[in-house]
């Protein structure tokens, strides 16, 4: 099975200069997800999923540690 690699893609988008080039990197993996069989895409599907809910958990703890502060 393939791994995905979206923390890359996360990053490039965080770090993108114009919402042109965002915009070319959602291309970008749209381009991978059009060229995959249907296994396949289940399997993108669930590692994109596994790691959104890993990424809103780690804003979420960031976002209450900050907020415990203030």
């Amino acid at each position: 099975m393939t791994t995905y690699d979206f923390k890359t893609y996360h990053t490039r988008s965080i770090n993108a200069a114009t919402a042109d080039e965002r915009a070319a990197i959602n291309e970008e993996l749209k381009a991978i997800y059009a060229n995959l069989t249907e296994e396949e895409k289940d399997a993108f599907n669930t590692q994109l999923q596994t790691f959104l809910a890993r990424e809103m958990g780690r804003l979420k703890s960031d976002y209450e540690s900050v907020k415990g502060n203030l």
